[in-house]
């Protein structure tokens, strides 16, 4: 069985729920996986230290994760327009895999959750598409076949599946949000199927 890797940074959940959304939509089509991972926080004032496993939730992600998967969708809340630092971080340490090509042709996507609506959720996608494309992966959005994003009042984008939190973040996924990572999820699985088959 083929293996989706999706790889997320959350803080408040919102980006976990998401990504288990896609998960859900990956394993709608037979024959695939989704493999759930996160990476843990880092300390803006000290070198921080992690148990190897967290308290709750999806495992933390390995070099051999991504090094496995036959499709990578990776997630984090916005942070200024931008991806949030534990997961640039994490991506910093991937030279290895990026010396040896071993995720050149794959398929990617990404996918944001915010407390605003004008919050940046386009620029973090973009951000987190920069390494990716740099690791000579193939980018996949959400086509606008996918209904929801010409209704949705909360988040979606072609970019990438997104989520309007609130000032709190504590709003819950709008059900065009699901059905937008749903999507995504989907669309990987089936993109990626299609690649390996044609290998």
């Amino acid at each position: 069985m083929a293996e989706i890797l999706i790889l997320y940074y959350s803080r408040h959940g919102a980006t976990a729920e998401m990504a288990r959304q896609m998960a859900r939509g990956v394993e709608e089509v037979p024959g695939m996986s989704a493999r759930l991972r996160t990476v843990p926080a880092v300390s803006t004032v000290c070198e921080a230290t992690e148990d190897d496993i967290p308290e709750s939730g999806a495992p933390y992600a390995s070099l051999d994760d991504l090094r496995e998967c036959s499709g990578l969708i990776l997630g984090s809340p916005t942070r200024f327009g931008n991806m949030a630092a534990p997961l640039k971080y994490f991506l910093d340490r991937t030279s290895q895999l990026w010396m040896s090509g071993a995720l050149i042709g794959k398929p990617a996507a990404v996918f944001t959750s915010t407390s605003s609506l004008h919050g940046g959720q386009e620029t973090t996608l973009v951000s987190m598409m920069l390494p990716l494309l740099h690791h000579g992966m193939l980018l996949l959005g959400v086509p606008y076949s996918e209904t929801a994003l010409l209704h949705t009042n909360s988040g979606g984008t072609p970019y990438g599946a997104s989520h309007l939190a609130g000032p709190d973040s504590k709003l819950p996924l709008s059900e065009e949000e699901k059905r937008i990572c749903r999507t995504q999820g989907r669309r990987m699985a089936e993109t990626a199927q299609r690649l390996t088959t044609d290998i």
